[in-house]
């Protein structure tokens, strides 16, 4: 790359600042996440199967560890598949 082509380009950079995620569950006040409400399981679960982590979803350390174990528990039961097909 050529020096003449990096003048070209503008100095400075579009940046716009993350919108601040919040837990929903905090924003909710529930405490405990069931195993068998499965639709709310799914949402925090992609196409393949695995769990959301928690800078895709934006839960707390605390709801996020109740969530895998709630997903996991779904999961030995049948509720939720391990992996998608």
């Amino acid at each position: 790359m050529s020096k003449e082509s990096r003048s070209d380009k503008p100095t400075y950079r579009r940046f716009f600042p993350p919108k601040k995620k919040v837990c929903r569950f905090c924003e909710l006040n529930i405490r405990e996440i069931d195993y068998k409400n499965v639709e709310l399981l799914k949402k925090y679960t992609p196409e393949r199967g695995k769990i959301a982590p928690r800078r895709v979803t934006g839960t707390c350390s605390y709801h996020q560890r109740r969530l895998a174990r709630a997903i996991k528990r779904a999961r030995i039961l049948g509720l939720l598949p391990f992996i998608a097909d």
